[in-house]
C-alpha cells in the first residue's frame, strides 16, 4: 500500500504447478513474484522515491516461518520442498522484503483473487483504489 492509502502494485495469476499443502502454495506464490516485488522496490528508489518498509502480507502462519527461516524449519513431512521456494530467507535476512501476518478477513489482495460480496468488496475496493 502506498502511504497515501492506495496499492503500488498488484496482480493475480494461476499457479504453473500443483502443491501438497497450503503452506507450499504460498511459497511458491511468493517464489513467482519476488524478483518482481524487489524489482519494483528498486526502481521506485531509483525513481527518487524512499521506500521506508516493502511489505509482503501474508495469512498462512506455517508459510511465514518457512519464509524466515528457510530451510532450517523443515520437518519429515515437507523436507522435499525444493531449495528454491526458499530464496525469500535471503531477502528478508538482506532487508528488502519484510513479511507480516495478515489475518485472513483483512487479506486486501483477495480483491483480486476471491469473489467477494457485499461490505467486503466495498471495504476492499475502498482500501485499493485509496478512496
Amino acid at each position: 500500500m502506498h502511504e497515501d492509502g492506495g496499492g503500488i502494485a498488484a496482480g493475480s495469476t494461476r499457479q504453473k504447478i500443483n502443491t501438497r499443502s497450503s503452506t507450499v502454495a504460498e511459497l511458491v506464490a511468493v517464489d513467482d513474484f519476488l524478483s518482481k516485488i524487489i524489482w519494483l522496490k528498486k526502481f521506485l528508489q531509483g525513481l527518487g522515491y524512499g521506500l521506508r518498509q516493502n511489505i509482503l502480507f501474508q495469512d498462512n502462519t506455517s508459510a511465514i516461518i518457512m519464509q524466515k527461516n528457510g530451510r532450517n524449519c523443515l520437518g519429515k513431512r515437507n523436507r522435499a520442498i525444493d531449495i528454491r521456494y526458499f530464496a525469500i530467507k535471503d531477502s528478508v535476512d538482506s532487508g528488502d522484503i519484510e513479511i507480516r501476518h495478515c489475518g485472513t478477513n483483512d487479506m486486501v489482495a483477495d480483491y483480486m483473487s476471491k469473489g467477494l460480496q457485499g461490505k467486503k468488496f466495498l471495504e476492499f475496493r475502498k482500501l485499493i483504489l485509496g478512496m
